[in-house]
């Protein structure tokens, strides 16, 4: 075999389908962590400093998965103990992290936080860290095992899968409220519809992860080596240190790096302030035990769901750019635009040309960093998608520690951080230009 042989489409496919269990996983965490601190008791300009601890989890964990699978080679795999383990005890965590609200803690507040957000806090760290460990290998195994004339298809079909993981995680607690379950609950503890998101969501995870986990073979060293036209000592990968591969990183890593610090940076700001601006804006409240800021809650569900759709959508278009810097900076200014909007709008329904919009960005940022960063790659292709996951980590440990700062600055308003992410995103199309292609 050589990096130019073709696989079925059906390889492809097993390769990549237990990332639509992760990702389900990753959009529950994504679209209702500050809902779930907001109902526990946090203050908005507390909400920022939990989105702390997801990507700083992820710049620790995901660089050690790559160091250490790069040099993994054992009868279950080079990836997969990894995956499998990740993604058990994300499955575990799941199950306890809508509870923290209805466990009767007896814990005094400490730093401004009660007994449940410390038991939330907690969970969420070990969450992430889980989901970091079982996400990282799917990225890793395309680079492994799929041939540069099918790379970019086997990171579409990820993408692909990616995205239509999110809708499900996204739309989960409203679907959850229109079959009856309550979607409101006493001050401090999460509605019912949010705990059964979860919960459908870890046996979704665990039942995808399992699939790839026994419908995938990777390839021993031997073939490693030859499939990637190196030597079997290269093949092991155990020489080099992080810092050392730093040093040799191509340009374009750097520069690809740049961008995502903008981009990231934008949508922790999303993240972190979706539920709030909506909220405000068209329910006209900021009372977390309210039934218009759970209702915009599921809401934001849709929203993402939307959001979800135009990633789908964009992912057909941006292959018909006749260069991978000219579909960058497009996705970044459409994006920018949908930002801005959300500001304006008070229609819950309008918004959803917004979401469509901010749907290019993820499209791009899920596809295009890593096709120039790994067409620029040659071995250790692990240990560099670990590292240039720092370039996802540090942008989203910055805007979250300086949000509650930029809130206030903005009068308190979480719908104008909107026209901040908006502004960021346009520095990120304006780094485009520094970016060579290889």
């Amino acid at each position: 075999m050589t990096r130019n042989t073709s696989l079925p489409f059906r390889s492809i496919f097993d390769l990549n389908f237990g990332f639509f269990g992760v990702q389900i996983a990753y959009a529950l965490q994504s679209a209702n962590i500050s809902r779930i601190f907001a109902t526990l008791g946090a203050d908005p300009h507390q909400l920022s400093f939990f989105w702390i601890l997801p990507p700083l989890m992820g710049m620790i964990v995901q660089p050690l998965v790559g160091k250490y699978s790069d040099r993994t080679w054992c009868r279950l795999g080079r990836r997969k103990p990894y995956l499998l383990g990740g993604a058990i005890v994300a499955v575990l965590v799941m199950m306890l992290l809508p509870n923290a609200g209805s466990i009767n803690f007896s814990a005094r507040l400490f730093l401004g936080l009660n007994g449940a957000m410390w038991f939330g806090l907690f969970s969420l760290i070990f969450l992430d860290t889980s989901i970091n460990v079982a996400m990282q290998p799917f990225k890793m195994m395309v680079g492994d095992m799929v041939g540069d004339n099918q790379k970019a298809q086997g990171y579409s079909v990820q993408s692909f899968l990616c995205n239509a993981g999110s809708l499900v995680g996204y739309l989960f607690p409203i679907f959850f409220t229109w079959i009856g379950i309550a979607n409101t609950a006493p001050s401090g503890v999460v509605p019912k519809s949010v705990i059964w998101s979860f919960y459908c969501g870890a046996l979704i995870l665990i039942l995808c992860v399992l699939y790839t986990f026994f419908n995938v073979k990777e390839m021993p060293p031997k073939e490693y080596a030859e499939f990637h036209g190196i030597n079997d000592n290269e093949a092991g990968e155990e020489e080099a240190s992080l810092v050392k591969l730093l040093r040799k990183a191509p340009s374009t890593f750097w520069t690809v790096s740049l961008v995502q610090f903008f981009c990231w940076a934008a949508f922790l700001l999303l993240w972190t302030y979706t539920n709030g601006a909506v909220a405000d804006t068209c329910w006209g409240t900021s009372d977390a035990a309210s039934e218009g800021y759970q209702a915009a809650g599921n809401w934001v569900g849709v929203l993402f769901a939307v959001e979800a759709v135009g990633a789908m959508l964009w992912a057909l278009v941006i292959p018909r750019f006749k260069t991978l810097k000219s579909a960058y900076v497009v996705s970044l200014l459409l994006g920018a635009a949908g930002f801005v909007s959300v500001f304006f709008i008070h229609n819950q329904w309008l918004l959803f040309g917004s979401f469509l919009l901010i749907g290019i960005v993820w499209a791009a940022m899920l596809a295009l960093p890593f096709t120039l960063v790994t067409n620029a790659l040659k071995d250790h292709i692990g240990t560099y998608l670990g590292l240039f996951n720092c370039a996802i980590c540090i942008p989203q440990i910055v805007a979250a520690s300086l949000g509650g700062w930029i809130l206030t600055l903005v009068g308190g308003s979480q719908a104008a951080m909107f026209i901040v992410a908006a502004v960021l995103l346009v520095c990120g199309a304006l780094s485009v230009f520094v970016i060579k292609e290889k």
